[in-house]
Parts: structure tokens; C-alpha cells; sequence
């Protein structure tokens, strides 16, 4: 259900996550990547683009949708840094990125069965999915909870969580 600025066949485009999968994840406290335009609500609080959610303090439970590309890097490095929240992005593990702020910084990873259709910031489904198998990211316990709670996938959980 957040806002996210995610590549398509189509070039640059806002995406929305699809909400069964926010559904499953419990309520959340804050979006710092909101859409400006919501069909629905994705948190108690939205940062959007207007706002800036990377330079604004975080509070609560957060759910990270960030932008993919070479910009996730900036959220998932304060996601990893704040430490209590949800971050969706493209399930590929080789990339430097998901060493630095994922491999040993979160609690886990849920990496979702099939791959989603996203929506259009006006709420309808893609009639295409997205192209990439896609992952959540814990960042604190009770967050790993949620992803095992989910039942959206497979979770990978570190050894001493």
C-alpha cells in the first residue's frame, strides 16, 4: 500500500504495495514513502515526497517501501539505523546493499511466495506483476513476528534471534 517510485517496462512510475500484503503485516506507525494521493491509508503517519521522510525523525513502527534502485540504499541504511519497522524490496541478495543493511543488520527476511501486483496510485491492480521476486525486512523482533505471523513466504531469521 506505500508509495514507492519502482522502474517499469514503462519507465519512472509510483507503485503502490499491494494491500493484502500490509493487511497481513499488522498496523503500522509511520510511512515515510507515502504517495501524496493515497487510495488508502498505510500507516498512522505519511511523510511523502513533499516532506522528505529520509530527513525527518522516524517514530514507532515503520513501513519502507522505498524507491527501488541506487535510492533504496538511503532508506534501507536508515531503516537498518533506526530499528524497528518493515522494508519491502527487490529479493536480490548479491547486491552490496542487502550486505550493508540487511545481512546481519535486520532480524530477518521474508522472502514473498510468487511475485505481487502492485497498484497504480489510484488504487487499481497491474495487470502485470512485478517482474522480480520481492522480500520483507525485519528490523526488531516483534517485526520478525509479524513476517513469521504473515504467512506470505518463506522466513529466514539469523541464528541468535
Amino acid at each position: 500500500m506505500s508509495l514507492s517510485s519502482h522502474q517499469s517496462a514503462n519507465g519512472h512510475g509510483e507503485w503502490l504495495t499491494p494491500p493484502d500484503i500490509l493487511q497481513s503485516l499488522g498496523a503500522f506507525d509511520l510511512d515515510p514513502c507515502a504517495p501524496i494521493v493515497r487510495p488508502w491509508e498505510t500507516a498512522a503517519k505519511h511523510y511523502t515526497i513533499k516532506d522528505d521522510g529520509l530527513a525527518l525523525p522516524w517514530a514507532g513502527r515503520v513501513w519502507c517501501n522505498p524507491p527501488f534502485g541506487c535510492e533504496a540504499v538511503k532508506w534501507l541504511r536508515k531503516m537498518r539505523d533506526y530499528g524497528d519497522g518493515i522494508a519491502l524490496i527487490p529479493a536480490r541478495t548479491g547486491p552490496a546493499m542487502f550486505f550493508e543493511t540487511i545481512w546481519g543488520a535486520a532480524d530477518g527476511v521474508l522472502f514473498l511466495r510468487g511475485r505481487p501486483h502492485f497498484h497504480y496510485v489510484d488504487g487499481r491492480r497491474a495487470n502485470f506483476n512485478s517482474g522480480a521476486p520481492i522480500a520483507l525486512v525485519a528490523y526488531g523482533i516483534d517485526n520478525l513476528e509479524a513476517l513469521k505471523r504473515s504467512c506470505l513466504g518463506f522466513v529466514v531469521a539469523w541464528p541468535n534471534v
